[in-house]
């Protein structure tokens, strides 16, 4: 991907997120990109950080070690934003990298980025992945024990940035979204990272404050 190629898709996927933010009568800049570079290598990324893109997303800690502190180096305001599955035993490397880490979903992690923030002196904004959809096999809290969660979280003194979910890939996700807009004001959060390349308008305008985008802006992975 060229610099121009780069520049064009990040313009489409910035005027789409404008347009839905007016419609719902929100400001485009209260809605942040996030660039889900999984599976890319720095090459494929350097031409978005050069076409002014400033937020990325990876899902593995291990795969993000391996190219981002270059990466940062060259671009210090880069932010990094974990969007994948956590395991307990890497949160001091999460801690470590992320600006942002958003699938805090059980006690466990709780206790583990805690003890990692503490360590580190250093604490990343946390989102609580929610099971949106009820499925067995995605991660994310159950709507039914998020309010456990989030009391823990908050005793743990974790900075909570507010509420993230993917929802089931067959359905209509605007009620999805809806829900989780609506847990997230019952519970008094704001952020809500949810929306991806084949959904992220609704999502704009059911409340998004986060959006993770990965083939719109990089094409499909091999």
């Amino acid at each position: 991907m060229t610099t121009d190629d780069a520049s064009t898709r990040l313009g489409d996927v910035r005027a789409a997120i404008a347009k839905a933010a007016s419609t719902a009568g929100r400001k485009p800049d209260s809605v942040t990109l996030i660039a889900v570079s999984k599976m890319h290598d720095a090459a494929a990324i350097e031409p978005l950080i050069a076409a002014g893109q400033r937020v990325f997303g990876e899902n593995r800690v291990q795969e993000a070690q391996a190219k981002w502190p270059a990466l940062c180096e060259a671009t210090p305001d880069i932010a990094l934003h974990l969007v994948g599955q956590l395991q307990s035993n890497k949160a001091d490397d999460a801690v470590a990298l992320f600006d942002a880490i958003h699938s805090l979903d059980r006690p466990s992690l709780v206790k583990a980025l805690a003890k990692a923030m503490d360590k580190a002196d250093r604490r990343p904004r946390c989102f609580v992945q929610v099971n949106i959809g009820d499925e067995p096999q995605k991660g994310g809290c159950p709507i039914v024990e998020l309010p456990d969660l989030l009391d823990q979280a908050r005793k743990a003194d974790l900075p909570l940035a507010g509420l993230m979910c993917v929802p089931p890939l067959e359905l209509e996700p605007a009620p999805y979204f809806a829900l989780l807009a609506k847990l997230a004001r019952d519970h008094g959060l704001e952020g809500l990272s949810m929306g991806m390349s084949g959904d992220f308008e609704t999502a704009v305008t059911l409340g998004a404050t986060h959006v993770r985008v990965g083939t719109a802006l990089f094409g499909a992975r091999a």
